[in-house]
């Protein structure tokens, strides 16, 4: 039924001829559920699911075929009309990776939107989100010893109006523990439901809201990985999320012999789509990885016995994930049948990809993409080469471009090959435009996606940074990453992030803050030295580079700046003030897109002003601006 890539893409000139034919013409699905359908007809009695509870390589897994899985997303969906949902309504989850999360996700797309939320937000967060989403439905986990995510969700509900009903997941089954006991409602009389009971009292055979599916019928809510305040809320169409599927399975070459290893987080899209809608698109098998995933203590230890017990086929993961596999033994461990490996959300240095071929065989297939594209914009060549550092070329019926933009949003022209300008996409996955948005994300119809890149002769796409991450120092231009790729080349050093810290005379200058290898030992003032000879730019030689135990990252495990440079600015303004005998009480605050704000208390406001005053970062002292 679907066009095969059986040698899989080599060259730009592939994805010109797979594009001869309309992707609908070989994917004619209206719905997310109709994909599940398709497979449960297909592939009734292939596993679907495995789920290892404990993370253990030896344990026996859970598992859930493709018949059994469109049996409990009907039921889940059917539940949810039940409770008042309609193609409308939002069903917000705050769950763990457990295989009814992906029944709380397909059947509430059958039935109305789905939203996901991550379960390590604050209480205001979460409920600012809800808010904004209009949430109807809370599905959340049941309380047990290590984890009490229901009782502040119950205060949640109260607090956000449109709030019916909370559905509660007990996972205590898989420890053979009985159901806990729940409240029936919440102070405000709203109703408390415990999902497995109520779900299982549902048909399995069709869905009761007899639903008719448009593509274009919003699917699901993601939130953006905001560095402040209230992240950005991105809606995606089932048609979003079926040609991505449809795509990533295609040139992956995903098959019903295919086993995919599950650590990133299920509010996540990657996990959502990328490892999971993707999989079960074309029959293969999730392996779900504990409820925790990657974040459980076990599993990276455990990681090549368990590609070796279960056969893993292929696993995706974040940099500093793969960074920490490779200090792992093998042991004796056969991961000959790991063949692919995906690695995106942050840039990939060329001597991570060196050092994980060495080690495992197994060469990384960067990617990029984003929420807003529906997780993939551009991969690279599975059968083809695999230029390090390169983010790979755009995936089939997606449209990309690099151009010049002014600040309003207009474009100007585009660029030539090898010319850096902002990366524009445009295609079947990409988003309808944040809720409640202006549409300035778009650029002509075109998303901007706020990324510095260029295209080479050979269409292989190569970022350059953020435009909000370039370092300039004196009006000179520094790409971060020519300081990390330099300083990742050192063997003690297992993960670095460069940012600009703040100068009273070239505005900025290039600083690195880098954790260490396992076992190993050295300063930042030795690998500032180091660095000096072996980075391609002596311009960008970082003028400090601290070690810390752990860099700070995302839910997902992506390096994230925003905390390093707050430590920066504080440092700086802290040594700027001893060195003229001066001391303050300092607080950096991170205002979003206003950038970064510094609140002073001081005696000596006078004082303070004349040696502050030289820098670019605004402040504040005694409240006075």
């Amino acid at each position: 039924m679907y066009m095969s890539m059986s040698n899989g893409i080599r060259s730009i000139q592939d994805i010109v001829e797979i594009e001869k034919r309309h992707w609908k013409a070989e994917c004619a699905f209206n719905s997310t559920y109709e994909v599940l359908q398709n497979s449960a007809q297909l592939y009734p009695n292939n596993h679907a699911i495995e789920y290892l509870v404990k993370g253990d390589a030896e344990e026996e897994p859970v598992i859930t075929t493709y018949s059994t899985l469109l049996e409990r997303v009907t039921q889940a969906a059917n539940l949810f009309h039940t409770l008042g949902v309609s193609s409308t309504d939002v069903v917000t989850y705050i769950l763990p990776n457990l295989p009814e999360t992906h029944e709380v996700i397909w059947g509430a797309e059958a039935t109305g939107i789905v939203n996901a939320l991550n379960p390590l937000s604050n209480g205001e967060t979460i409920t600012k989100l809800m808010i904004a989403a209009k949430t109807k439905v809370i599905v959340t986990l049941a309380p047990s010893p290590t984890a009490d995510l229901l009782t502040p969700l119950i205060a949640v509900a109260d607090l956000v109006d449109s709030v019916e009903a909370i559905v509660v997941v007990d996972p205590l089954h898989y420890y053979g523990i009985a159901a806990s006991t729940l409240p029936q409602e919440t102070p405000k009389a709203k109703k408390i439901i415990a999902y497995q009971k109520l779900r299982d009292q549902q048909p399995k055979g069709n869905l009761l809201s007899k639903r008719v599916f448009n593509a274009s019928d919003i699917a699901s809510i993601f939130h953006t990985g905001g560095t402040t305040g209230i992240p950005k809320l991105a809606p995606h169409t089932h048609e979003n999320e079926i040609y991505t599927a449809y795509c990533l399975s295609l040139i992956t070459s995903t098959n019903p012999e295919t086993k995919f290893f599950v650590g990133l987080p299920l509010f996540h899209v990657n996990a959502v789509i990328g490892t999971g809608l993707s999989t079960f698109f074309a029959g293969g098998t999730v392996l779900q990885v504990t409820a925790a995933g990657y974040r459980t203590p076990t599993v990276i230890p455990n990681i090549w016995k368990i590609v070796d017990r279960y056969k893993v086929t292929a696993i995706s993961g974040v940099p500093t994930v793969y960074g920490s596999m490779i200090q792992v033994p093998k042991d004796g461990c056969d991961i000959s049948s790991l063949k692919l490996a995906i690695c995106g959300a942050a840039p990939l240095a060329p001597d991570l990809f060196k050092r994980v071929l060495a080690y495992t065989g197994v060469e990384l297939l960067e990617a990029y993409g984003l929420t807003e594209g529906t997780v993939v914009s551009t991969m690279n060549p599975v059968a083809g080469e695999r230029r390090i550092g390169s983010i790979g070329m755009r995936i089939p019926f997606q449209q990309l471009k690099c151009a010049e933009v002014r600040a309003e949003g207009k474009l100007i022209r585009e660029c030539e090959p090898n010319e850096v300008g902002q990366l524009l996409i445009h295609g079947p996955n990409v988003f309808p435009g944040y809720l409640g948005g202006s549409g300035d994300e778009f650029v002509e119809g075109w998303l901007n996606t706020g990324d510095l890149a260029k295209i080479d002769a050979d269409g292989y796409v190569w970022l350059t940074g953020r435009s909000k991450d370039l370092i300039i120092r004196g009006g000179h231009n520094i790409d971060p990453s020519i300081i990390e790729n330099a300083l990742a080349q050192h063997p003690a050093v297992k993960n670095v992030a460069a940012i600009g810290q703040p100068d009273a005379y070239a505005g900025e200058v290039p600083c690195a803050y880098v954790d260490l290898v396992e076992g190993t030992s050295i300063t930042g003032d030795a690998l500032k030295d180091w660095v000096r000879d072996h980075i391609a730019e002596k311009g960008a030689a970082p003028s400090y580079v601290e070690v810390m135990d752990t860099l700070p990252v995302t839910p997902i495990g992506k390096l994230f700046k925003p905390p390093l440079r707050q430590k920066a600015i504080h440092r700086v303004f802290k040594e700027a003030l001893e060195n003229a005998g001066l001391e303050a009480d300092l607080e950096v605050l991170d205002k979003g897109k206003e950038g970064f704000f510094v609140e002073i208390q001081s005696p000596t406001p006078e004082l303070i002003q004349q040696i502050l005053g030289t820098f670019t970062i605004p402040f504040r002292i005694n409240g006075n601006v």
